[in-house]
């Protein structure tokens, strides 16, 4: 039992550290379109509840499960050997035990479905209330957010108490199979002795209730072992849905390590966001020479910020064709093209870190002299210097410590390529 634990257990410790990184690995592949369509709580409930049902099947369920064959095939084995008439006797409530099983565990199965689902749901809604909250603050909208969080915790008790109460009748029963067998082994046992038949002693007796009490907890188990493998199996097709997802955009089969430095093109380019079906640009032709600056002005929506992200292949174009020193955005290898192109969003993310950190997430391996040259190229290291712990600072979940000058001068100076200023 010792080795069993110790094998199985590491074991399915390690295959939740694997399917963990797995995951996070194949979300970083994914395209922008693919977390527009994802809340984030349910890309972070996938990778933790759904993997952690996972790794109780691949752990506790399956060490249940060999341990449960092994006693019950050798107590099987020793009775026959024994007394074949009182070893029917044992088994004969185990058909009956078969078909609870058979028509509860599709039930468990939909159930824990469902729990995982609207505990996405949950995880989404608290996700975006801590992540708006000076928003919900600021437009004293926290019992409405209250409210609207009750309702989803409210589709979780009941999905979760309605589970309970199929596992609440199922264990029992179960116990109340054993305890049938345990009854049938001593009155059938008992009328052996009594009128001396098929050989059966006191002996007998004490022996079969000594193995139905070995069965007890590996027959208890079935219903436990169902339970958790049902959960895995509603939890694992849920990663699958997400495994089984590929990337839209991703690097072509001749895709090269090749040099951005040079001419920026966009032929009759034309391109439609996928879910809105609003075209943000239409057959569009512009030529930026190498060394030119270009400031692009439009009114909101007319497609500024979709170029740039068509330059990135954070989307493919629908019609034309995109070029870097003559050659097109698609035989980049994707990694090579983003990193040759600084880009700052509109939407300001920092990472819950130091400054000093953050500015280093364009190239880890900057020291700090070009820290802080980045910082003054971007105007915020006489800023930076007035803060209690300077370039130490923790600027909080989002860089919610910072204003939002701050934070965009901050994410200026993170792009590696800000110490040479060729930057958007």
């Amino acid at each position: 039992m010792f080795l069993m634990r110790q094998t199985i257990i590491v074991m399915s410790r390690h295959i939740e550290y694997d399917q963990k990184n797995e995951i996070f690995n194949h979300y970083q592949k994914q395209d922008a379109l693919f977390f527009k369509r994802h809340t984030t709580g349910d890309l972070m409930n996938r990778i933790a509840e759904d993997v952690s049902m996972v790794r109780i099947y691949t752990g506790p369920a399956i060490m249940y499960i060999v341990n449960l064959i092994s006693v019950i095939a050798l107590s099987v084995f020793f009775m026959v050997q024994s007394s074949v008439e009182l070893t029917i006797y044992v088994i004969l409530p185990l058909p009956i035990l078969a078909v609870i099983i058979y028509f509860v565990n599709s039930n468990i199965h939909k159930k824990s479905e469902q729990i995982q689902a609207s505990l996405s749901d949950l995880t989404t809604h608290a996700q975006e209330s801590y992540s708006g909250i000076r928003v919900i603050k600021s437009f004293v909208q926290e019992s409405a957010m209250l409210k609207f969080f009750t309702g989803s915790s409210e589709t979780y008790r009941k999905n979760a108490i309605a589970l309970a109460k199929v596992e609440a009748i199922y264990f029992p029963s179960i116990m109340l199979l054993i305890g049938l067998s345990i009854l049938l082994t001593i009155m059938m046992g008992g009328l052996y002795y009594i009128n001396n038949q098929h050989g059966v002693t006191l002996g007998t007796i004490v022996e079969f209730i000594v193995y139905v009490n070995m069965l007890t907890f590996p027959v208890s188990a079935i219903g436990l072992t169902a339970s958790m493998i049902q959960r895995a199996s509603a939890s694992q097709k849920r990663l699958n849905e997400f495994l089984n997802i590929a990337p839209d955009i991703y690097d072509n089969e001749n895709s090269g390590d090749f040099n951005a430095d040079g001419d920026i093109e966009f032929r009759d380019v034309s391109f439609t966001y996928p879910d809105t079906g609003i075209q943000a640009i239409s057959h569009l032709n512009l030529l930026i020479k190498k060394g030119e600056k270009l400031v692009i002005t439009g009114r909101t929506g007319s497609g500024k910020s979709t170029l740039a992200q068509l330059l990135l292949r954070m989307y493919d174009i629908d019609e034309g064709e995109i070029l870097i020193n003559g050659k097109k955005i698609k035989d980049y290898q994707l990694s090579t093209l983003r990193n040759q192109i600084g880009y700052i969003p509109q939407d300001i993310f920092l990472f819950s870190d130091s400054v000093e950190e953050n500015i280093r997430f364009g190239s880890y391996h900057a020291s700090k002299e070009e820290v802080y040259e980045k910082a003054e190229i971007a105007g915020v290291h006489n800023e930076i210097l007035k803060f209690a712990e300077g370039y130490k600072t923790l600027v909080g979940e989002r860089g919610v410590t910072l204003s939002g000058g701050q934070k965009q001068r901050i994410s200026i100076a993170s792009i590696d390529k800000a110490c040479r200023t060729d930057y958007f």
